[in-house]
């Protein structure tokens, strides 16, 4: 049976001129992309009077990046897409294409160390198997980071070595960082020096990612590098639910390799879990 390969989402503000650094499509070349075009429209806004307007500047802005991850050495397609709410088609997206992970993007040149935090309620067997598809056979090196509020932690040092060495058996250089007594948030930002680029897990949201952003997001804008960010397994209910809006809105839309598509997000779809 051949195993499905790995997929990220890279969504892009497509007609405010954000930008893919050259050092994130290479660090992607070894999995699936799919560039995700949006462009936020106001609640009262027409998508349909939003793509006549613009799409096809869009779509070939999107033509060309989808061109340069192919030539990094991964597959890539995109998508088109004009909404009022961005976290909500990013999620939908993702069901819909299957993503395992989508990136937030940064300024870095060549990858050569990510850092990989593990605080918190993280997916960490969904983590380290990113990272063994992501990673590949390259000379990436890895730094898995825990903080914790005790200075003598031994669950969370075990964690780290089981990680460490499960990393090590596919032959990647996996360092370990285990910091205590610092706010989990700050101890992070302050790991992110010599390092190029992080991958971390999804949380679960609440409250304070309601009020201050989410944590993915917060740690993109203090690093200013790329954050790759693995996805939570979704309820399964709310999945199947997920993915039958994305393929209705996305039946309007072409998938195939170097097409572009539109999906016009409706507003009354309930909120992505």
């Amino acid at each position: 049976m051949t195993r499905t390969r790995t997929r990220v989402l890279v969504p892009v503000a497509i007609l405010e001129g954000e930008s893919v650094s050259l050092g994130l499509m290479n660090l992607l070349g070894t999995v699936d992309v799919t560039v995700l075009g949006y462009h936020v429209v106001p609640e009262q806004t027409p998508p349909d009077q939003a793509r006549l307007q613009y799409e096809d500047r869009a779509t070939e802005a999107l033509e060309d990046l989808a061109e340069e991850f192919r030539e990094a050495g991964g597959d890539a397609d995109h998508r088109l897409v004009f909404t009022p709410d961005r976290r909500r088609t990013i999620d939908r997206v993702a069901d819909a294409t299957g993503s395992r992970a989508y990136a937030i993007t940064g300024a870095t040149g060549a990858v050569e160390r990510l850092l990989v935090p593990l605080t918190g309620d993280v997916a960490v067997d969904r983590i380290l198997s990113f990272l063994v598809d992501l990673v590949g056979v390259r000379p990436i090196g890895v730094t898995l980071f825990l903080a914790t509020d005790e200075a003598a932690d031994d669950a969370a040092d075990d964690l780290l070595e089981a990680a460490a060495a499960r990393l090590a058996e596919r032959g990647i250089d996996a360092r370990t960082t285990h910091v205590t007594g610092a706010p989990p948030f700050e101890a992070l930002i302050d790991a992110v020096a010599d390092h190029d680029a992080i991958v971390m897990g999804e949380r679960a949201p609440s409250l304070r990612s309601l009020v201050f952003g989410e944590e993915a997001e917060r740690v993109a804008a203090e690093s200013v590098g790329p954050v790759i960010v693995v996805r939570r397994v979704p309820d399964e209910a709310g999945a199947d639910a997920e993915l039958d809006a994305a393929v209705e809105d996305d039946a309007r839309s072409t998938e195939e390799r170097g097409e572009s598509g539109s999906d016009d997000e409706e507003r009354d779809d309930a909120p992505s879990g």
